[in-house]
């Protein structure tokens, strides 16, 4: 490990005595700014501090300090409320509570008003607020900071072809406990490095970056840290506040006297992702946010903001998407480097290659060597039955627009673009799978799961549905949960109407689909614990089971498998409609 294990553990035990009795249950929630280094980089421990001792924590790193200052003026309204005041201001968020209590039947939004029991400014020497607490960023040890500039700065320009003066966010991950650290501590602190080096690259290219987090939840359907929910749902109605309903009426009066309008909002966005959840979003899963016209409904402002290609939302919302996005993972840093700085023109030539050849055909045959008792063995339609060809997607790494272009030309159709880095891949989504896939790499459910060479997952397709024939214990006992819950937002999007139910029907139709069949291109990838970098790695495949990337094929979850293309000695060809074969791999190796 780069970084030494005794200082990073005395720094969190020094916030672990100062927090002692005062964080168990409660927000701490941070602010901090994008030139302070130290206090960035004391976030790390101070957070595993505060989920040892029992509490949440939520993070907003920007300059301007617009975000705080509007939740200060909410949760001092609210305490107003409480102590009975009759003002103005505290009159109208009373009225949007009551509004949003009686659309949904619940007396629960009011909690995430409350202002959190802690709060912390970064100021120059240590954080200082409810309670007074010394930087603590010794663990953090500069490693190979010009190649991660330079891979950062790679990104953004060939990846993003970030402007001068954009917003864009950047998401970072919260150390957790150690009962929940299940991936590796060095690359939680990596990421760290990560973060703040694609926010010195934003900087550099006269963008303006922010960057933000909140503590993970081991499940979707727990409740979220409410002082970001709250700023979730003000974003939300910010966006919806000219919606003829009455919550959304009651939310522009307060949003006038609070003018609440001074947040801003990024055009481009950058997340890095590891195990967990956002949590329940009680305003986007109870209500919805809807367009203008109230055609359609999303599930989070995010979704509104994006607007991508692959929602069934998209065709009826009118207007323009707002922003691009990509993810990561909780990388190491040599890996980040090594898999994202590379030639991206290069990279979308040769996924572009895959595409055009696929594109000619009729279906895909992929057959391997037995494994075990079982083989690779299945064959992959593009053609759906009223003889409409699936496409293939040529890159995942082009978020250069906010609207999707190529979309844009075929369908006429405004979408955002989205993306992953590291990149490389060209995919599809099938009108059906049919045969039996082993599994052999690794599986991302609530996190990344790397599947033992001797216990691969076996999945069987029978054409627009799946059947788990085996897989390991631990892996299985994750699928089971995720499936329940995944069916729990189903049924509470369908209860509360927060979504139309043509598109419940939509999730609903695609529960058990296969969403995804990919031919990885990235020459740099090599193979690791995440699965975002092995479904890049070139000449493997990934198959994803649930939703896809059509707006008719969306449900409420994705599962990537990647397969050992090499080790199984897969071939992979096209078949045209006049049966002519069109290799793409053969015997594990590029015939392209």
């Amino acid at each position: 490990m780069k970084y030494n294990n005794k200082i990073f553990d005395s720094e969190v035990n020094y916030y672990i005595g100062r927090l002692k009795g005062k964080v168990k249950n409660k927000p701490v929630f941070v602010a901090v700014g994008t030139r302070q280094t130290d206090a960035f980089y004391s976030i790390a421990p101070l957070s595993k501090a505060v989920h040892e001792s029992g509490g949440d924590m939520h993070v907003i790193v920007e300059d301007e300090g617009n975000s705080l200052s509007v939740l200060k003026d909410i949760w001092h309204t609210y305490e107003d409320y409480l102590k009975g005041l009759k003002t103005k201001t505290v009159r109208a968020l009373f009225d949007f509570i009551n509004a949003v209590n009686r659309r949904t039947k619940k007396d629960v939004f009011k909690e995430v008003f409350k202002e959190p029991e802690i709060i912390l400014r970064a100021e120059k020497d240590g954080f200082r607020g409810t309670t007074d607490l010394d930087y603590k960023c010794e663990w953090h040890k500069r490693y190979k900071e010009k190649e991660l500039i330079k891979t950062a700065t790679r990104i953004l320009k060939e990846g993003y072809n970030l402007k001068k003066g954009e917003r864009i966010g950047i998401g970072f991950v919260l150390v957790p406990k150690n009962e929940h650290l299940e991936l590796p501590l060095e690359d939680y602190l990596d990421s760290y490095s990560i973060a703040f080096a694609m926010a010195s690259a934003s900087k550099k290219l006269n963008a303006k970056p922010s960057l933000s987090s909140c503590t993970d939840r081991t499940s979707a359907l727990a409740k979220s840290v409410r002082t970001a929910d709250l700023l979730m749902a003000l974003k939300g109605c910010e966006l919806d506040k000219d919606v003829d309903e009455e919550v959304f009426r009651r939310y522009k009066l307060l949003s006038k006297l609070l003018k609440i309008g001074r947040l801003k909002f990024i055009s481009a966005g950058f997340g890095i992702h590891a195990k967990g959840y956002y949590g329940k979003h009680f305003f986007g899963e109870e209500i919805g946010y809807p367009s203008l016209d109230k055609k359609t409904r999303w599930s989070s402002p995010g979704q509104l903001m994006l607007k991508d290609v692959f929602s069934p939302q998209t065709a009826l919302e009118k207007r323009d998407p707002m922003m691009r996005y990509a993810i990561t993972e909780t990388l190491p840093i040599d890996i980040f480097i090594e898999t994202c700085n590379i030639d991206y023109g290069i990279l979308r030539k040769r996924s572009n290659k895959i595409r055009n050849i696929l594109d000619k055909c009729d279906y895909i045959k992929v057959v391997g060597k037995e494994i075990g008792n079982y083989k690779t063995d299945l064959i992959v339609n593009l053609l759906n039955k009223d003889g409409k060809r699936q496409e293939f997607i040529p890159s995942d790494c082009d978020v250069r627009s906010i609207v999707d272009k190529e979309n844009y030309k075929k369908t006429g159709i405004k979408a955002g673009t989205y993306a992953n880095f590291p990149s490389g891949e060209a995919f599809v989504t099938p009108a059906s799978v049919k045969g039996l896939m082993v599994g052999d790499v690794v599986i991302n459910i609530d996190r990344s799961y790397v599947i033992p060479d001797k216990s691969p997952i076996i999945v069987k397709f029978n054409g627009n549905s799946y059947k788990v024939i085996k897989a390991p214990m631990n892996i299985l006992k994750t699928m089971r949960k995720e499936w329940g819950e995944a069916r729990q937002r189903v049924r509470d999007y369908e209860k509360n109407k927060s979504l139309p139910k043509e598109i419940v029907g939509v999730y609903k139709k695609n529960f058990w689909n296969i969403g995804e069949f990919a031919i990885n291109t990235n020459p740099k990838a090599k193979l690791c614990n995440y699965l975002i970098v092995n479904e890049k790695i070139a000449r493997m495949i990934h198959i994803a089971l649930g939703f896809g990337f059509d707006a008719k094929r969306k449900t409420v979850y994705h599962w990537d498998i990647v397969v050992n293309s090499p080790r199984q000695k897969l071939d992979i060809y096209g078949v045209d409609k006049k049966n002519k074969i069109h290799w793409v791999i053969r015997k594990g190796e590029f015939a392209v």
